[in-house]
Order: structure tokens, then C-alpha cells, then sequence
């Protein structure tokens, strides 16, 4: 049973993989907007349903969140007596250090997507802010007010250093982006 198992997951991965990086060349190709759900399941060789099995849009195709576990696992790399904001800081540079090649390229069209598709850069907030609630909810202590607002603010300047990046089109590094919005912050 367990090569069977495995068998499963290996195809369900190629799958989902294939999906993803089809949607990607789609949207680079043509714009988010103009680009159909039925369109990548044909080009991607799988139909509608197979689609929405593995993406419940071609939303999160793009805006893909983190989970609850991955936002604790970073901020658990970093000293808890550390303001929020500089523990986001920290967790994101830490983040992009350890990002392979690949998905660096691949964060990186994601995010010139956002950024050319208003709608989308419209939707960033509201990942903001369920971002910054896996940040307060993976916190020791009870969120205060001011840990509220710091979370909230160093989403924002996550959020602003990722649109600036992806609008100068990845001349800049995304690490002096992000130095430079957390900066902004304290100034």
C-alpha cells in the first residue's frame, strides 16, 4: 500500500506543480485578469474540477498566505525580549536567505503579478492583516495594543517592500527593500 500511497502523492505533486507554473507563464503572458480557470486546467492538461481540487482559485494561485505554522516557526528563530517589528524583520531577511533560487524567481513573478493587477494589490491588505494575526497569535503573551499595531504596521512595510520590488522589476534586492521600509517605521 504505502507505493501506492506514494505513487498518489508523487502525481498529486506533479500536478499541482504543473497548475502552478502553467497559471504563472499564463498571467505573465496575458494579465490575471484575462486569464480563466478553465483556461489553465486546458493548458495545464486537467480539468476544472482537478483544478479547484488542488487551488480553491487562481487567486491563491498568486497570494499564497503563510500557514499559522510557518509565520511561528520564523518568529521562533528570532529572540523573543524583540519588538515585533524587528522580529518581522529579521524573520522575512531570514526568510528570503533561505529561499532557494527558484522560488526566489518564482516569489518574484508572483509579486509582479500583484502589482500589475489592481485588484490584486487591492487584496494584499486583507493578507496583511491575517498575516499580522498569525504573528499576534504565535506571540507568548496576550496581544496589547501596541503589539497590534506594530504587527500590523511591519505587514504593511513587508507588503511595501514586496510592490517595490516587483515595480522596479527586481532591480533593487529585496533585502535593502525591506531594511529600507522597516527603517521608515522607526523614522
Amino acid at each position: 500500500m504505502t507505493g501506492t500511497s506514494d505513487s498518489r502523492n508523487r502525481r498529486w505533486a506533479a500536478t499541482h506543480r504543473c497548475i502552478f507554473t502553467t497559471a504563472l507563464e499564463l498571467f505573465e503572458d496575458f494579465g490575471f485578469e484575462q486569464v480563466s480557470v478553465g483556461r489553465i486546467a486546458a493548458r495545464s492538461g486537467v480539468s476544472v474540477p482537478t483544478f479547484y481540487a488542488h487551488y480553491p482559485s487562481k487567486e491563491h494561485l498568486v497570494m499564497a498566505p503563510p500557514t499559522v505554522e510557518e509565520v511561528g516557526a520564523l518568529l521562533a528563530t528570532q529572540p523573543p525580549g524583540l519588538a515585533v517589528g524587528e522580529r518581522v524583520l529579521r524573520a522575512n531577511l531570514m526568510w528570503i536567505a533561505r529561499m532557494p533560487p527558484d522560488e526566489y524567481d518564482e516569489l518574484a513573478t508572483r509579486w509582479r503579478i500583484i502589482a500589475t493587477t489592481p485588484a490584486l494589490r487591492t487584496r494584499v491588505a486583507e493578507y496583511e492583516r491575517a498575516t499580522a494575526g498569525m504573528i499576534l497569535a504565535n506571540l507568548p503573551a496576550p496581544s496589547d495594543t501596541v503589539q497590534i499595531v506594530q504587527a500590523t504596521a511591519a505587514l504593511a512595510a513587508t507588503t511595501a517592500a514586496l510592490l517595490a520590488w516587483a515595480d522596479g522589476n527586481g532591480q533593487r534586492k529585496l533585502e535593502e527593500l525591506f531594511d529600507e521600509a522597516f527603517r521608515a517605521l522607526s523614522a
